[in-house]
């Protein structure tokens, strides 16, 4: 645990005495936004948005939730060498194959363990049901779909710790309050009682709360960020930190959102006033969080650790 807590303080930029309450924030926009826009009138006509991003190999990979004019999402995959000018594939890599899809393949977040990318996604049957699913692949454009892992008519957002706790991985999810579930294979998953983050009365994430990017581990605990609204469905972003020794215990809190609706392609677009986080890659100091914006658009804010 010595061995991993400092790999982590050197990839992450924490030092030893520091004294913010580890949580980042606030972000701010790169001039390129939005990194992309819908085109064409196929798969990607209506809206490219809510992305995954994996940094392997010297270059930036994502997963993006794309809809054609049906509102239909499947996954596509872009590519970049410096995190903001991305080259997209031509055809989708992920599609609905089945009726528990058969309304898309939306919101992927995205974590490589042990050799293979771990993927969830929510697979919406179009009509009454979404549920979290599971697909595994070696190299991010072939995947093996291993189906449902959460067993109840609806939910959603499945966002996986990378390291293991005694044994046993961590996944948070949900769309209204956040939940906790554990699994020792990552294929089978056991949900735990209650939620451990839920909307608060009276603030920025009063109408609901939903895990953002695959969590980190630091030094301080486990750092989630997380996608809040209020009573209007106004979208913004935030950060959460529970414990290491009981990932169900929640230790600091945003008080305002790290990244919250300005620009126009966030306040305008297929829902209006939604930032909505998926995607995060820390590198040498530097956060980029990867976003849809006015479920449209795919954009990027950073921040940089103090």
């Amino acid at each position: 645990m010595r061995m991993l807590t400092l790999a982590l303080l050197a990839l992450l930029g924490w030092t030893a005495g520091n004294a913010d309450s580890g949580l980042p924030g606030p972000f701010v926009r790169v001039p390129e936004n939005p990194l992309l826009e819908p085109r064409g009138e196929g798969w990607e006509a209506l809206a490219v948005f809510n992305p995954a991003v994996v940094y392997e190999g010297g270059r930036y990979w994502m997963l993006y939730r794309a809809q054609d004019r049906r509102g239909i999402s499947r996954l596509g995959l872009a590519t970049s060498s410096d995190g903001v000018h991305f080259t997209r594939e031509s055809q989708p890599v992920l599609s609905p194959t089945d009726p528990g899809e058969a309304g898309g393949i939306e919101d992927p977040r995205l974590v490589r363990i042990g050799g293979l990318y771990y993927l969830t996604y929510t697979g919406y049957d179009g009509r009454r049901i979404a549920q979290t699913r599971l697909a595994v692949s070696e190299n991010l454009r072939n995947w093996q779909k291993l189906g449902a892992i959460i067993d109840t008519p609806w939910n959603k957002a499945g966002a996986i710790l990378e390291q293991p706790l005694n044994g046993l991985y961590f996944m948070y999810f949900g769309d209204q309050e956040i939940q906790l579930a554990t699994s020792s294979d990552l294929r089978r998953w056991q949900v735990e009682t209650g939620a451990v983050l839920k909307p608060r009365p009276g603030m920025w994430d009063e109408g609901g709360v939903e895990p953002g990017p695959p969590p980190l581990l630091t030094p301080r605990g486990i750092l989630l960020i997380y996608n809040g609204r209020n009573r209007h469905n106004i979208y913004a972003v935030g950060a959460a930190l529970f414990s290491a020794g009981d990932p169900s215990q929640l230790l600091a809190r945003s008080e305002t959102p790290i990244l919250k609706v300005e620009a126009p392609y966030e306040q305008e677009g297929t829902v209006p006033n939604v930032v909505f986080a998926e995607g995060l890659v820390v590198r040498e100091g530097l956060w980029r969080l990867y976003y849809g914006g006015g479920d449209r658009v795919v954009a990027l804010a950073t921040w940089r650790q103090p």
